[in-house]
C-alpha cells in the first residue's frame, strides 16, 4: 500500500471511532430516561451513578483519540468498556425472538468496535503514541 495513504486512513478510522462513543455519550445525558429504562430492563444497579460515569467517560475519551491524545491507553479502557456493555447490556441469552436477534447483532458488532480499538491500541503502541 502507498505509505502517504496509510496514515490518512489511520485518521480516518481513528475519528470515526471517536464518533461512535462521542454520540452516544452525549445521547445518555440528551435521553436520560430511556437510558435508564434500557439498564433497568437488564437488571443493572446504580444505574444513575454507572450511566453517568459511562457518558462523562465515552464523551472524554472522544475528544481525546479525536485529538490523538493518550490514544493507546484510551483506546484500551474503551476496549474494556465495549467488554462491560457487551455482556452486560446486550445478554442476547437471556431473550428470544426479535429481542434476542437484536441484542446477538448489538452483541456482534460491539465485538467488530472492539477489534478496531484493538488496532488502534495495537498501532498507536507501536509507535509509542501514548502522550
Amino acid at each position: 500500500m502507498n505509505q502517504n495513504i496509510a496514515p490518512v486512513f489511520i485518521t480516518i478510522g481513528r475519528v470515526l471511532l471517536a464518533l461512535y462513543f462521542l454520540l452516544p455519550g452525549v445521547m445518555k445525558f440528551v435521553s436520560w430516561d430511556m437510558h435508564v429504562a434500557l439498564m433497568e430492563k437488564h437488571n443493572m444497579i446504580m444505574i444513575p451513578v454507572l450511566l453517568a460515569a459511562a457518558g462523562v467517560f465515552q464523551i472524554a475519551a472522544a475528544i481525546a483519540l479525536i485529538l490523538n491524545r493518550y490514544t493507546y491507553i484510551v483506546s484500551l479502557l474503551l476496549a474494556a468498556l465495549v467488554l462491560v456493555i457487551n455482556f452486560s447490556l446486550h445478554d442476547f441469552w437471556n431473550f428470544s425472538g426479535v429481542e434476542g436477534a437484536h441484542e446477538m447483532q448489538n452483541f456482534v458488532k460491539n465485538l467488530g468496535i472492539l477489534a478496531g480499538l484493538l488496532v488502534l491500541a495495537g498501532h498507536s503502541g507501536s509507535k509509542s503514541d501514548t502522550e
